[in-house]
């Protein structure tokens, strides 16, 4: 009797890339669901921080204001993503259209980005003209209703993560997690000019706000940019593949294994090896085989099995990876 794969294993594995038990279809009404209470969450912020903004003259709260109209700005741009993410291959993208989503990651990343400059021009600008920050109870019961939207946001987004491994609802609940902290420090600044009198905390909070969106925009750059240069699936899923893959007691080797991602959809490719005396419907099955075992640990993966007799050597142009 053949061992199966061990499915549980398959989906607890560190750094998996599988979605576990949620189908496809799940997965994208959850992403779905996630982008649209995004969008009204930054709606809802927006609206609060610019009455904040407008009561207390706090350069700190407008640094969060100005970080909220660009979070309504881009998931605007995710749910558009998501939805044309979640269509399926056509006569033109035969591959599906799953880079749509860190294509949307790009551009809230250089949104996000482009905050953090305005946010530190007017907080310099602050820093040579300072201004008295009043209604402060006011603005830090603001900030308190923006912690806790967020922090519901956030959960709801990391289970979402969680089920989908979606690129774009991850740069989005990194962002929110900013937020949070974000808020935080706002509360900070506005107690050290209220208490303390200290009224340059309020523009220098919002220039290390702005460096932490910096950092946060890069961290979401770099994601997308590995999902559009079709970066392996990492180390510990391609050792997977192959123990599935040689778990098979007719399979004598593996070489050329490929991995990538876009969207919800995987691209697993490899090479068998077989005995070549074998008759090409025995080593078809054998693959079909494999390529159940595969699917199975990876849900809605595309699998190519490309058989190959048992100690021949085949050169792969342009091709170095093990």
């Amino acid at each position: 009797m053949i061992d199966r794969p061990d499915k549980a294993t398959a989906e607890n594995a560190p750094g998996t890339i599988s979605t576990g038990a949620v189908s496809v279809a799940e997965a994208g009404r959850l992403m779905k669901l996630a982008t649209k209470a995004s969008v009204a969450v930054a709606l809802i912020l927006i609206a609060v921080k610019m009455v904040a903004v407008l009561l207390t003259g706090s350069i700190s709260i407008l640094s969060s204001l100005i970080d909220s109209l660009m979070d309504v700005l881009a998931s605007a741009i995710n749910l558009f993503a998501v939805h044309h993410a979640l269509q399926p291959p056509d006569a033109e993208h035969r591959f599906g259209h799953g880079k749509a989503e860190p294509l949307a990651g790009l551009g809230q990343a250089a949104f996000i980005a482009g905050s953090a400059v305005l946010l530190t021009i007017e907080a310099v600008r602050r820093l040579f003209a300072p201004q008295t920050v009043v209604e402060i109870q006011t603005g830090i019961a603001v900030m308190v209703f923006s912690i806790g939207l967020t922090v519901l946001l956030v959960a709801f987004q990391r289970y979402v993560v969680r089920r989908t491994n979606s690129t774009v609802i991850g740069a989005d609940a990194l962002h929110y997690e900013s937020d949070v902290l974000i808020n935080g420090s706002v509360i900070v600044s506005l107690g050290l000019s209220h208490w303390l009198g200290w009224q340059a905390a309020d523009p220098i909070f919002a220039i290390l706000i702005a460096g932490y969106l910096v950092r946060g925009a890069w961290s979401i750059a770099a994601k997308s940019l590995d999902v559009l240069m079709d970066r392996e699936f990492p180390d510990a899923e391609r050792a997977r593949i192959t123990e599935i893959a040689m778990r098979h007691p007719e399979v004598t080797g593996m070489h050329d294994l490929r991995t990538r991602r876009a969207g919800l959809q995987q691209f697993i490719q490899l090479h068998l090896e077989m005995d070549g005396d074998k008759r090409l419907i025995e080593a078809h099955d054998i693959a079909d085989e494999v390529e159940a075992w595969i699917c199975e640990a990876y849900p809605g993966a595309e699998v190519i099995i490309h058989q190959d007799p048992h100690g021949l050597e085949e050169h792969h142009p342009g091709y170095t990876g093990a």
